[in-house]
């Protein structure tokens, strides 16, 4: 990982496992998207996508396959290929020994994981949407001026990132996924957005919680104060 850091090599909008990052920096990230968004009149979609499995979702092949897209230094490669490889765990108890195939989890997983998911991070996306990563949390943060205009960018960007963990062996949990819209602008007529994840409707949420903060609608916190001295 430190040859990946010090080159600058992972996006820069993955927060978890990075030097000198913390939940704060992604929260504020975030904070000030949604209101330059909102002074701007435009309408946010907020998408909060939840990995299943989380960090034994990652699948090894595609870790190689970025390291060499990185230009990892071969030995650094083939160390990794190695490890990747015949693993084994095994558990001895007096005389008996049990021993298993591992093909998932280490020790090494964080740092794993980073780079698998930084692919998604760098994916084609529209110029106005951002993708903020804190390990496996992932947020989708897309706006337009119109309801339909934020309605339709999410979820062609959606499609992008569904087709994304297909191809990589994974899958973002539609019943833990959460969408919430964010505009100062008054909705000419309320209706539910049709936004949705692997084919499936998205609930519209009033309040997200991310990294043990609750964003609201007015992204002022209060949703969160009131929760914390309730």
């Amino acid at each position: 990982m430190h040859y990946l850091h010090s080159r600058n090599l992972l996006s820069q909008n993955q927060y978890g496992f990075t030097p000198q990052t913390s939940t704060i920096d992604a929260v504020m990230d975030l904070k000030d998207y949604i209101q330059r968004s909102m002074e701007e009149g435009q309408y946010a979609a907020l998408i909060s996508l939840d990995v299943q499995g989380a960090f034994d979702a990652t699948w090894w092949p595609q870790i190689l396959y970025s390291l060499k897209t990185l230009k990892c230094p071969k030995n650094l490669y083939n160390l990794c290929g190695n490890y990747f490889s015949r693993r084994s765990a095994a558990l001895i108890l007096n005389s008996r020994k049990e021993q298993r195939t591992v093909s998932k989890g280490s020790a090494s997983g964080p740092g794993f994981w980073n780079i698998q998911f930084n692919s998604i991070l760098q994916l084609e996306f529209k110029k106005d949407t951002k993708i903020i990563a804190y390990a496996d949390d992932l947020l989708k943060l897309t706006k337009g001026k119109t309801q339909e205009e934020v309605e339709n960018y999410a979820n062609i960007e959606l499609s992008k990132i569904t087709r994304w963990a297909r191809e990589n062996k994974m899958k973002f949990k539609e019943q833990k996924s959460k969408m919430m819209i964010l505009t100062r602008r008054r909705p000419k007529i309320k209706r539910a957005y049709k936004i949705y994840l692997n084919n499936t409707k998205m609930r519209q949420e009033e309040t997200i919680k991310y990294l043990g903060i609750i964003i609201d609608k007015r992204i002022n916190f209060n949703a969160h104060i009131d929760y914390t001295t309730g």
